[in-house]
């Protein structure tokens, strides 16, 4: 099982973007996304992004993510 992440492009530069979720900024290689756009959601994994997103799957993504972050948290109290 893989797990991407997404994230929002901020920069484009050729073939390397930087994206960024909750603040959180990284750089990733844009091969596979030739129509790639600044603002644009992107499916990540394993630096590379794998398919452009629309804006409210990513932010459901993000907030499952995040409760799970926060469940993770209170079982390790």
């Amino acid at each position: 099982m893989c797990l991407g992440i997404p994230l929002k492009i901020i920069e484009i530069n050729g073939m390397e973007a930087i994206g960024e979720m909750n603040g959180v900024k990284n750089k990733l290689r844009i091969d596979l996304l030739p129509k790639l756009k600044m603002g644009d959601y992107v499916m990540v994994h394993a630096g590379f992004g794998i398919e452009i997103i629309d804006e409210t799957l990513a932010l459901e993504t993000i907030e499952t993510l995040m409760e799970l972050e926060e469940v993770m948290n209170e079982g390790a109290e």
